[in-house]
């Protein structure tokens, strides 16, 4: 929201590499040690002393086979492969920290509803509450074809599963156990009281799930909701379902209407435009003068795999570039994969054709997000006018090198940021933690807010009634 200062997270993937193509070949990228838990303590503990709001996980459980009909170009440039599951990584990180932030990608198509409350209730008590859900169905056949599916779902049915999912989940982590159902109570020989844990009762079309969830309600009950959909379908269960959206654009004016149609789902779901935090992915070259920046990022291109790039674009979008001229302009072709992904660059700019080889380069650093370069001055004013006039929440910080592109935005950006009032002051010491829903809605607001579906279930196992259509979002 203009003049608000941005929520801060870090973006990247459990493996050696991820937007970036080729990023393990530049100078004292680390991404090798992707392995290692004390790797990822340091990231933590850097985030968390620079008081960033929290870092972001992508996953995927298929690897980028479209390109040329193989994976080969994918395993070549270590294109988000080999992958780790960064579910796990959060309890390391978690314990080195107390105010840092996870959010965290899971796909629902190869995940039971029942066990994924489990696991994310778990991740948010063992982290204070603070941990959000990176809700995506999926794109990759390859994940289809090892996961039993033969092929994935068609993208509407993807959508209609992600409904019914989202029900079950609610039902399990607002409408089963009551408060104060843990009793634990020596003399009665009760730990928690069995008249005050329900069964859920779910029976549809994609789902039977009977019974009460296994875990006790965490701080958050339902973890914060991220999503990044941008079709039609997406935008939707976006204003249904989310309280963060990721945005990728090519442009302030691109991520303007983008935000301007997520706004719009919102408040055609009944829920206030605001409700939903919008954060834009963008990665930031910064050097203590412009020059210096351009040359860094020159000298980044030159690392840029033209196949890792275009493996990666195969492998979101089912589109398979290896026998193209690379100076020939990119047209909207329909598929099965991130259809917004190809339309962001075949038909958002009426004004621009973008040919493969541009679309490889714009992707070769930081992936499908816009990249700033330059002082820290200038980069501050581009973030400014990101802010301002695209009306973003946040950022989602990516690199072209890690952890060297987080740690000179830290040293060089942040500070210029702050003192604009673009980011947030560093936290005081003492400063009481806060959950992941609270670092975006402000203390107290640990729930999901009024208008959420997840809250009726939560007021409808209290006995209270919904909230009226004009209150408080959060």
């Amino acid at each position: 929201m203009k003049n608000q200062p941005l929520h801060l997270f870090a973006f990247d993937v459990a493996a050696p590499a991820h937007l970036t193509a080729g990023s393990w070949r530049n100078d004292g990228d680390e991404g090798h040690r992707y392995t290692d838990l004390a790797y990822w303590k340091s990231i933590a503990r850097m985030l968390e002393d620079a008081s960033f709001d929290g870092i972001f996980f992508a996953d995927t459980v298929g690897y980028h086979d479209v390109y040329g009909g193989s994976p080969a170009a994918a395993i070549r440039d270590a294109a988000q492969f080999p992958i780790n599951d960064p579910l796990l990584l959060v309890s390391g990180m978690a314990a080195v920290t107390e105010h840092l932030t996870f959010g965290v990608t899971c796909s629902l198509t190869y995940e039971q509803p029942y066990l994924l409350a489990r696991r994310y209730a778990t991740l948010d008590h063992l982290t204070g509450g603070r941990v959000g859900w990176n809700i995506v169905t999926s794109y990759s056949e390859s994940a289809a074809r090892n996961l039993g599916l033969g092929q994935q779902l068609g993208h509407d049915e993807r959508y209609e599963l992600a409904e019914e999912y989202m029900e079950v989940l609610y039902k399990l982590w607002e409408g089963s156990w009551e408060d104060g159902a843990v009793v634990r109570d020596a003399e009665r020989g009760t730990y928690v009281d069995p008249s005050r844990v329900h069964p859920i009762g779910h029976s549809g079309k994609f789902f039977t799930v009977p019974g009460i969830p296994l875990t006790e309600p965490s701080p958050q009950r339902t973890p914060v909701l991220f999503q990044a959909g941008a079709s039609s379908r997406g935008m939707a269960f976006a204003g249904r379902h989310a309280e963060a959206v990721f945005i990728n654009a090519v442009s302030v004016e691109q991520a303007r209407r983008s935000v301007d149609k997520i706004r719009a789902a919102a408040e055609a779901e009944g829920r206030d435009p605001q409700d939903i935090k919008i954060l834009a992915l963008l990665t930031v070259v910064v050097a203590d003068s412009d020059e210096a920046a351009q040359a860094a990022h020159r000298a980044y291109l030159r690392s840029v795999s033209i196949e890792g790039a275009l493996a990666r674009f195969g492998g979101w979008t089912g589109l398979d570039m290896s026998g193209w001229d690379l100076d020939m302009p990119l047209e909207s072709v329909e598929t099965k994969g991130v259809q917004s992904l190809i339309d962001m660059f075949s038909k958002a700019d009426p004004d621009r054709k973008w040919t493969a080889r541009e679309v490889a380069m714009f992707l070769g650093i930081g992936g499908t997000g816009s990249t700033i370069v330059g002082s820290p001055q200038t980069v501050a004013a581009e973030i400014q006018r990101w802010r301002d006039e695209a009306g973003i929440d946040g950022i989602n910080l990516s690199y072209a090198s890690k952890p060297g592109g987080w740690q000179q935005f830290i040293e060089l950006a942040l500070p210029e940021l702050r003192s604009r009032g673009l980011v947030a002051a560093p936290r005081e010491e003492g400063q009481e933690p806060l959950t992941l829903r609270e670092r975006l809605y402000g203390p107290g607001h640990a729930h999901t807010g009024d208008r959420h579906p997840a809250t009726a279930l939560r007021r409808q196992r209290a006995g209270t009634p919904t909230a009226p259509s004009g209150s408080a979002a959060q």
